[in-house]
């Protein structure tokens, strides 16, 4: 059997399909969409355009463009609260700035014999204008219609009570949402004075010569012809220059520091005469010591710090609860409140970073131990006229370690923790861009490329689709 005739030439004798044609058709089709995509990503800056340019790469990249949104938010979120912070402590700055000058109207009305009647009343007058300027602080200092001192910004709290706690401040505490946070205090050792006690009974026509020394100072005392109630009251007239109180226990006479702690001592010695004492004549003073919700703390005086991830407190306890005078524990609940600000990207209670920012007035400044700052006011326990310098002074400068402390927690808690997060989210940002920049943008050096190898191929597709047209028309010279 002869060879037929190749399969060129039969495609060729045949006009109604060009099948040469078709080929080249659909190949010019297939460079025009390649072409197509070229030219949209040049234009887009985009890899991905629509799903189909890369299904799996899409996905990822609009978890990451969520992602980078969440991290745009956190920072403007660090930035108002960068703006609370600063707005609050330019507050408190005024407020420190009156506090000295009470500091200074007390110290000078106390100099009695330097100054007149008209003196001190005007002093008073003085005070009194700073205590209402305090206050007024504390209730018009506001950013955006929220104001910050005047305790609405405070945490909220239930079951705290003064017999048990005389000061709470609570610093940060992360309370669930919807829920609270409860604290359990245990006394787990008592506060105690240093005592020292005098055994004696009382002092004959013969003088006897006393040193009594304690936290404040020494003071020399000489007593004679002196009953147990006469040295008592010799040795609390100098209470406020030593440090060192007396009371009576039945035949005992007891010298006692006036405050609580370690840092509390009572030094008792006869420099003549004979003046009976129990063991060394010395004796030092007792920190509380407390279990915090499982956390056990040695504290100050009567003064407690508890600093956890969820709890940030410094609390004085009552004295009567430090030294075991009222038992039990003291519990109470940490409700809501505070200034809450959510600065990470995802959305929980470790996102949250809160301060608390009590109430900075004349009725918080102080502690129920000592007194508060409205007691200066005329009319009031503390006021010039009532002598009280002593007192008054101790509270002035309780106030202004309370607001200095307040300042120093609103500077650590914008340095260490609003600014650090910033900065750590800064770089978590480039790079979540970096990553999403990879999946979706276009690499212009690669699609300037493409672009200019497709137009070839796409010129040249019609060039064979034209020459492929014209095949056809071959089949003519057969009809010659």
């Amino acid at each position: 059997m002869a060879a037929g005739p190749p399969l060129e030439a039969l495609i060729m004798s045949r006009i109604n399909t060009n099948v040469t044609s078709i080929v080249a058709q659909r190949i010019l089709n297939m460079q025009n969409d390649r072409l197509t995509t070229s030219l949209e990503r040049l234009s887009t800056g985009l890899r991905i355009n629509a799903g189909r340019d890369d299904p799996a790469g899409l996905i990822a990249s609009e978890a990451l463009r969520a992602e980078k949104r969440a991290i745009q938010a956190a920072q403007t979120n660090i930035a108002r609260a960068i703006n609370v912070v600063a707005v609050a402590e330019a507050g408190l700055s005024e407020i420190t700035s009156l506090l000295n000058d009470l500091e200074d109207l007390i110290d000078r009305s106390s100099n009695q014999a330097g100054i007149s009647a008209d003196e001190t009343a005007a002093n008073q007058q003085e005070i009194d204008t700073i205590l209402a300027s305090i206050n007024r602080i504390a209730n018009s200092t506001e950013l955006d219609g929220r104001r910050l001192l005047n305790g609405d910004m405070a945490y909220t709290t239930s079951g705290v009570t003064t017999s048990h706690i005389a000061h709470l401040q609570l610093n940060s505490v992360r309370v669930p949402q919807n829920g609270a946070r409860t604290v359990s205090i245990q006394v787990t050792q008592t506060a105690s004075l240093a005592v020292v006690s005098y055994i004696g009974g009382s002092i004959g026509a013969t003088p006897v010569t006393i040193e009594v020394a304690g936290n404040l100072g020494t003071e020399r005392i000489t007593l004679a012809s002196a009953t147990l109630e006469q040295i008592k009251d010799a040795i609390n007239q100098s209470a406020d220059l030593t440090g060192v109180s007396a009371t009576i226990a039945g035949s005992t006479l007891r010298l006692n520091s006036t405050e609580y702690g370690s840092s509390q001592f009572v030094r008792v010695r006869a420099l003549s005469g004979t003046f009976t004492v129990a063991g060394t004549g010395e004796d030092y003073g007792r920190d509380v010591e407390v279990n915090v919700n499982g956390q056990s703390i040695t504290g100050t005086g009567l003064v407690i710090s508890s600093r956890t991830s969820v709890l940030d407190a410094d609390i004085t306890l009552a004295a009567a609860f430090a030294n075991g005078t009222i038992s039990g524990s003291a519990t109470f609940a940490v409700t809501g409140g505070g200034a809450n600000f959510m600065i990470a990207p995802t959305l929980d209670l470790n996102a949250m970073a809160s301060i608390g920012l009590a109430t900075i007035n004349t009725s918080s400044l102080g502690d129920a131990n000592i007194g508060y700052l409205y007691s200066l006011g005329s009319g009031e326990s503390n006021a010039v006229s009532e002598g009280n310098f002593f007192t008054a002074q101790r509270i002035v400068r309780t106030a202004l370690t309370q607001v200095a402390t307040l300042r120093g927690r609103l500077g650590s808690f914008q340095r260490n923790t609003l600014d650090t997060t910033a900065n750590s989210l800064a770089v978590q940002y480039e790079n979540v861009a970096a990553a999403e920049s990879s999946i979706r943008d276009a690499d212009f050096a690669q699609e300037t490329s493409n672009l200019t190898r497709q137009q070839i191929l796409v010129q040249s597709a019609s060039m064979v689709l034209k020459l492929a047209n014209a095949q056809p028309t071959q089949v003519l010279s057969l009809l010659q």
